[in-house]
């Protein structure tokens, strides 16, 4: 059996689809934190978990919002995660009554890395592949480990590369 290409087992989510399912994320986290059910804080994980993190506080009227910024992946090459941008460590803690977002859990090395930071934030993501669910509370849709799943800021009519080179 061959290997597939990325795009030969993908999930194409629309704007419309991204949209519907950051909301049932925020529905789903709606009365869970610990203060009295509230978060204090949104923070996103850079950059996928920009859109989603952006709804789930704005459903959940949490305003608060900051942002980590984790690499692992230089295109669709995946690397050793790293942090390169922290948020407020006065807001952090241990993370109690954080939520961190992110639009996909993959292999887990990424929240893996985070919640070392942070072992007590609630991580929450709008897809989860297999290998990476134990990182994560809660999700919306769960798709097989070798689907490549193509967000709609990565999309046009064909993949399109940012401004500035590979991502």
């Amino acid at each position: 059996m061959t290997e597939r290409l990325p795009h030969e087992k993908g999930f194409h989510v629309s704007w419309d689809q991204i949209h519907r399912d950051a909301r049932a994320l925020a529905w789903r986290l709606d009365g869970q934190g610990p203060d009295n059910g509230a978060w204090r804080a949104v923070v996103a994980i850079t950059r996928g978990g920009l859109v989603p993190a952006m709804i789930v506080s704005r459903e959940l009227d949490i305003r608060i919002v900051d942002t980590i910024s984790v690499q692992s992946y230089a295109h669709q090459d995946r690397g050793e995660a790293r942090v390169t941008k922290s948020p407020q460590a006065e807001l952090m803690g241990d993370g109690t009554g954080i939520l961190v977002v992110d639009d996909l859990v993959d292999s887990g090395k990424t929240l893996e890395l985070v919640k070392g930071l942070y072992p007590k934030a609630h991580f929450a993501t709008v897809y989860a592949k297999p290998s990476g669910k134990p990182m994560v509370q809660t999700y919306i849709t769960e798709v097989s480990q070798d689907t490549w799943i193509f967000f709609p800021w990565d999309m046009a009519l064909q993949y399109v590369e940012p401004f500035r080179g590979k991502d």
